[in-house]
């Protein structure tokens, strides 16, 4: 192919290998101008909050790395995608743009719009569906609609052909013989407010290396166990790769097929709920802010600015909750579990609006997706696809005795209530006097006593959720 070069967009597919756009990109022979456009427009639905501009930031540094081993680099450009990347085609003579189109709705249309754009400025275009193991329009039921229950969607899955192999890394990317301005990664405008940092950085190592490295040492040393370790959040039983997944730092193609060779099954089936969240939000994309269940517009939330104040710090007073929401605070993440208990204490206990903590997790998670974030609210709070049943309301204390039997998780994000025995820790309410003023514990002081009765609120909810079906 003689002339010009190609322009790889870099978008949520941080990586070399599997990359079926820059493979395409490196078949060619022609150079190869890789680039990230950071959208700047005010208007951006779910702007990325802070602690995913972080990894953003990190991931971007481990990109430009590997792309300078195999002889080009990363260009940045800011603003609208369209007018930046027609603008650098002017510039470098590019006639051809390549690119994987990304999960969330307002890509895929973002696509569309933009094919047409270049192709009448003569530039031609090839996209790949590289973010899902299987197309989220071709899994359907026997009646041809979309699966709103995971299981049956599953079986589907299963019964389908498997996800193509993953693509090698190109040997070599040859950079165009043109100088081509960019802005320097080092500058501070991805970086997250400097409380959020330090914390985050302390554990995680944003980038496509890690990433493979993370999926290697969780096949050979937890995959056997996940299946029960992966319920307990004091103990390292799951994967930790829902960030590198979502920044495309690994494709799920690779996790597939290595996943596959190891028989991790149970882990294949949680792979596949990332595909069940993509599949409901591609065809419903209106529940991001609304419910699936449009009788939910109806439901009588609270408006308490106090309570979720006490929810977003982890000072609700229940210390399984509370851990679990300093964790968040502290290193970008949340175990599963203990994203199902604190959005449950939110919703059912607090009966604040699910909305509102879909939008303090996408502030806060390092791995904040949108299919996920939203299929996540909405199964707890009752309102979407596969939803938990009304009446299924979390006790923060016999979650917390099941799951963290000897405190230790508690412990470990709230040291102020350490010295409390296990017996205690899940409900420091309920222990004598004594053992509190050994372990320097005074509730309401140390620790706070809890906001809200359990029981009374269970209740409440259960009235709530019953009068909503009356209508």
């Amino acid at each position: 192919m003689p002339g010009g070069l190609v322009m790889v967009w870099f978008r949520s597919d941080l990586r070399l290998t599997d990359n079926p756009a820059l493979h395409f990109a490196a078949s060619t022979g022609k150079p190869v101008l890789p680039v990230f456009v950071r959208n700047t427009a005010r208007d951006v639905p779910w702007a990325q909050g802070q602690a995913s501009k972080w990894w953003l930031h990190e991931s971007l540094v481990s990109l430009d790395a590997s792309l300078r081993e195999k002889g080009t680099r990363l260009i940045l450009r800011d603003g609208d995608p369209g007018s930046a990347l027609t603008a650098l085609a002017v510039e470098t003579g590019a006639d051809t743009i390549v690119w994987n189109s990304p999960r969330e709705p307002d890509g895929r249309e973002t696509d569309a719009e933009l094919e047409r754009q270049f192709r009448r400025a003569g530039i031609s275009v090839k996209v790949w569906p590289s973010a899902y193991l299987f197309s989220p329009d071709d899994i359907r039921t026997r009646e041809g609609k979309p699966f709103l229950v995971f299981t049956p969607f599953w079986n589907a899955c299963r019964a389908e052909k498997p996800p193509r192999e993953p693509l090698p890394a190109p040997a070599r990317l040859p950079f165009p013989e043109i100088t081509v301005r960019s802005p320097s990664l080092d500058e501070p405008g991805l970086l997250p407010a400097p409380d959020r940092a330090e914390g985050i950085r302390a554990i995680w190592k944003p980038g496509e290396p890690t990433a493979h490295k993370v999926l290697d040492e969780f096949l050979a040393t937890r995959a056997h166990a996940y299946k029960t370790d992966r319920e307990f959040p004091g103990i390292h039983g799951t994967s930790r790769l829902s960030a590198h997944l979502h920044f495309g730092e690994i494709s799920p193609h690779a996790v597939w097929h290595r996943a596959r060779e190891a028989n991790a099954e149970h882990f294949l089936r949680q792979l596949c709920w990332r595909e069940f969240a993509s599949h409901l939000l591609f065809h419903f994309p209106h529940t991001t802010d609304h419910p699936l269940k449009t009788e939910y517009n109806r439901f009588p939330w609270n408006e308490d600015t106090v309570a979720l104040r006490a929810w977003q710090t982890g000072t609700t007073g229940f210390p399984f909750v509370d851990a679990g929401m300093r964790e968040l605070w502290s290193t970008g993440w949340q175990h599963n579990r203990m994203r199902m208990v604190t959005a449950s204490f939110l919703t059912k206990d607090l009966l604040l609006n699910w909305t509102l903590g879909a939008r303090w997790f996408w502030e806060t998670l390092v791995d904040a997706d949108l299919a996920n974030n939203t299929l996540g609210w909405q199964w707890v709070a009752g309102c979407g696809a596969d939803a938990a049943p009304y009446y299924r309301v979390f006790n923060p204390v016999l979650q917390g005795e099941k799951f963290d039997p000897k405190g230790e998780y508690v412990s470990r994000w709230i040291p102020e209530l350490a010295g409390v025995s296990d017996r205690f820790i899940h409900r420091p309410w309920d222990a004598p006097a004594g053992e509190l003023r050994a372990a320097g514990v005074k509730l309401g002081s140390t620790y706070p006593s809890p906001i809200i009765h359990h029981e009374e609120a269970r209740k409440r909810a259960l009235a709530a959720y019953a009068s909503l079906r009356r209508l």
